[in-house]
């Protein structure tokens, strides 16, 4: 029964959108509703909930102490990871990440890490033997449509909230910090959704199940893109990709000046 709701769903996206308009009333190239809210939990560095439109996550961020990578023996590093919450829809299940969680993680991970908004040299703690990791711990509430935006969003905030812990020894202090993460730039993915020869920014969950084609676009404020992901089986031509590049460097603009 859901499967055939999902259709009809569908077809009334695709009707509207060969009409120029999308179901509910936004520009093509237009984000639903963003709240942000900072410091959501005692216990990470840092921390925050975001809702775009229904869809909601929340993000903290936690540091370890680990021996560096042998090919990167001066630099601390980063790990995100995905969860969706059975709670958050009826198609989400308990147990390891699957497909869909990897690759929403990897896309985050890309976007912060290729920016270099954040310098991993400040996270060494004994060079050539100690350094710190930050893990990015993502989980979904809701989901109402563009998990993909949703989750990079929550990301950023959280990055934003986050304090370097204290260091004594070689060793973190609980509960103690030394100071706030610097960012250089604020990296935000941009998502597209292509329903027939139609293209939408944010697709919303009737937009997401209608899709042939997805199209993420991490960007900075100084024009740099840092990461692509294409998803789903259709195709986007060279016109339609610069087209969403030019559509992603001018609508995160408003998502940086609300975070």
């Amino acid at each position: 029964m859901n499967n055939i709701l999902w259709e009809l769903s569908s077809d009334r996206v695709a009707v509207a959108l060969k009409q120029g308009r999308r179901l509910d009333e936004r520009k093509f190239d237009e984000y639903r509703p963003l709240t942000v809210q900072y410091g959501v939990s005692r216990n990470a560095n840092g921390s925050a909930r975001i809702k775009l439109g229904e869809t909601d996550v929340i993000a903290g961020t936690k540091f370890e102490v680990k021996e560096p990578y042998p090919d990167t023996p001066n630099a601390g590093s980063m790990a995100v990871g995905m969860e969706f919450l059975p709670m958050a829809s009826p198609a989400f299940e308990t147990g390891p990440p699957g497909e869909e969680e990897i690759e929403l993680s990897r896309t985050v991970d890309r976007g912060i890490r290729h920016s270099h908004c954040i310098d991993f040299e400040e996270f060494v703690v004994v060079e050539g033997e100690k350094v710190l990791v930050m893990f990015v711990d993502l989980y979904a509430l809701n989901f109402d449509g563009n998990m993909f935006d949703a989750a990079s969003i929550a990301a950023l905030a959280a990055l934003m909230d986050t304090r370097l812990p204290k260091m004594e020894g070689g060793e973190i202090v609980v509960g103690e910090f030394s100071g706030k993460l610097s960012l250089s730039c604020k990296p935000v993915l941009s998502t597209f959704a292509k329903i027939d020869n139609a293209i939408v920014l944010d697709p919303n969950m009737a937009e997401d199940h209608a899709l042939h084609a997805r199209l993420s676009i991490c960007t900075t404020e100084s024009d740099n893109l840092t990461a692509f992901q294409k998803g789903k089986g259709g195709s986007f031509s060279l016109k339609e990709v610069n087209q969403c590049v030019d559509w992603a460097l001018a609508q995160s603009k408003g998502i940086r000046k609300l975070l």
